[in-house]
């Protein structure tokens, strides 16, 4: 035990100390916070640049639909030549003229923009609805239907959405517990990947200079690699902590500086919501309140543990059967797949069915589970379900620790060999 208090000790130190460790740890947040700060700046002053769009039109029917929004503001020129027209355009640098000519039919066929660049996908659907339900309008009265009779005869259907128990829920609920189940599947893949790399190229690196030959002759192999990775751990998750705590004071700093508001982006719009959805919002709220935040943090430091001692073993053990970092590259697939194959079920089968039969194996299979099972928490899982989940977890780590131990112990003193399948199989018999 006090060896591997050791080996934990060297391992952790040999890590936090390192340069590249502390540039990375300081250096990671602010570019990740100057990349979303840019980007959400880019996008305030993309979304307050105002647009003057011209608009020719032959019939005389549309110059009242369109109404000057926030962002854009429709001038009518069918007073001018269309010559004219489109000189003005180009020449006063406007952001385009809408063409509607006399014989428009209900396919919307000969409407043209001109522009100097291509519009926006929302502009061109915006400017197409205004002028199709102008054009729906006069179909329904040639038709002899009273239009204001129909508008007024259309009813909202809002479906209150609750369980047996009375518990209330909105639509908007499923989205908010993909969110939290993804976030957290999400965020366990990518530091099962990033540590348990870092784990492989420790062993690499060991064997490459020959000081593992020195230190096998006083520690047992299983104690080296069990030491490698809970120190490891232990410094991920100091690296992971400090890029919180630094990602979260940046963000507001840079958000404050830049004057970014990320609470209110359209003040206006957000009281209209309030005043024409006030019961949503509120239900909104409540579904957030009612996650199983606290089940779902329990849960992710136990599927974190599980999930990231079976594959840093797993890692550790690869370190050890080659020479060198390129030599990985024949047993990081099989290693990466059921990863990726976690993340695909996750997003596309717990968020359509969530205790569905796909969704339910794969949240039981260990080398899936911890990402799968965190994305199905939030829409309510069994306790049945979690301790087979979890207990199964429990079981696969001592079999892999087992045989990692056992490729670990040979591998560490081959070289000049490359490790093939059939060779890390005859290992595991010695």
């Amino acid at each position: 035990m006090r060896n591997l208090k050791l080996i934990i000790q060297r391992e952790y130190l040999a890590r936090v100390r390192n340069k590249t460790f502390i540039i990375m740890t300081f250096l990671s947040p602010l570019i990740l916070v100057g990349m979303f700060a840019l980007i959400a700046y880019l996008s305030m002053l993309n979304s307050s640049e105002q647009r003057i769009i011209g608009l020719y039109d032959e019939t005389e029917m549309f110059a009242s639909e369109f109404k000057d929004q926030e962002q854009v503001q429709y001038l009518d020129l069918s007073g001018k030549s269309f010559k004219e027209a489109k000189q003005m355009v180009n020449e006063q640098d406007y952001y385009g003229l809408i063409y509607i000519p006399k014989n428009i039919n209900r396919d919307l066929q000969g409407v043209q923009f001109f522009g100097k660049e291509s519009p926006g996908l929302g502009t061109i659907q915006a400017i197409e609805k205004t002028i199709a339900d102008r054009l729906t309008r006069e179909e329904l009265i040639e038709r002899g239907i009273d239009v204001n009779q129909l508008n007024e005869a259309k009813t909202e259907v809002r479906i209150e959405i609750q369980n047996f128990s009375g518990e209330r829920t909105s639509k908007m609920s499923n989205y908010i517990k993909m969110f939290f189940g993804g976030a957290a599947g999400y965020l366990l893949m990518m530091f099962i990947i990033i540590y348990g790399n870092m784990v492989m190229r420790s062993v690499i690196e060991e064997k490459t200079n020959r000081i593992i030959e020195i230190i096998v002759s006083s520690v047992k192999p299983i104690q080296l690699m069990m030491g490698k990775v809970l120190g490891t751990s232990l410094a991920g998750i100091t690296q992971f902590t400090i890029w919180v705590l630094l990602a979260g004071v940046l963000a507001m700093t840079s958000f404050y500086v830049l004057g970014i508001d990320i609470f209110t982006v359209q003040k206006s719009q957000l009281e209209t919501v309030e005043q024409i959805a006030q019961p949503e919002i509120a239900q909104l709220v409540m579904d957030v309140l009612n996650l199983p935040i606290l089940k779902l943090i329990i849960f992710f430091l136990i599927y974190f543990i599980g999930g990231y001692f079976l594959y840093s073993s797993i890692y550790a053990a690869i370190g050890a059967a080659v020479d060198s970092e390129t030599d990985t590259q024949q047993f990081m697939f099989p290693v990466i797949l059921p990863l990726m194959l976690g993340i695909y079920v996750g997003f596309f089968s717990v968020i359509e069915n969530p205790h569905g039969t796909v969704s339910t194996i794969f949240s039981m299979v260990p080398l899936t589970s911890p990402i799968v099972m965190l994305m199905r928490i939030p829409f309510g899982v069994p306790w049945w379900e979690l301790a087979i989940s979890v207990a199964l977890l429990i079981i696969t780590n001592f079999i892999v620790i087992w045989i990692a131990a056992k490729i670990y112990r040979v591998g560490i003193l081959m070289y000049g060999k490359k490790a093939s399948y059939k060779e890390l199989f005859k290992w595991l018999k010695y």
